[in-house]
């Protein structure tokens, strides 16, 4: 299957929030020693990013996970 699009706007701000986190600590930053302060300039960083556009929450139903990836281009 297909991943799907959620929008961020569509899901609450803790949810949101706790997906940010999950993502941005995915390559072990817990492990390395990052300060909670790093590690929230990171998930204001991804939140921006979906705010602009840049990138998108991809759901995938199949696995029952979530990705953030760059926003496809629609010349692509």
């Amino acid at each position: 299957m297909t991943p799907i699009t959620i929008p961020h706007q569509a899901l609450a701000p803790d949810t949101l929030r706790a997906m940010l986190e999950d993502f941005v600590t995915r390559q072990g930053a817990a492990d390395s020693g990052e300060s909670e302060t790093a590690l929230a300039a990171r998930v204001d960083q991804v939140l921006s990013q979906l705010e602009d556009g840049k990138v998108v929450i991809l759901y995938d139903a199949d696995e029952g996970s979530f990705n953030i990836a760059p926003k496809a281009s629609p010349f692509t």
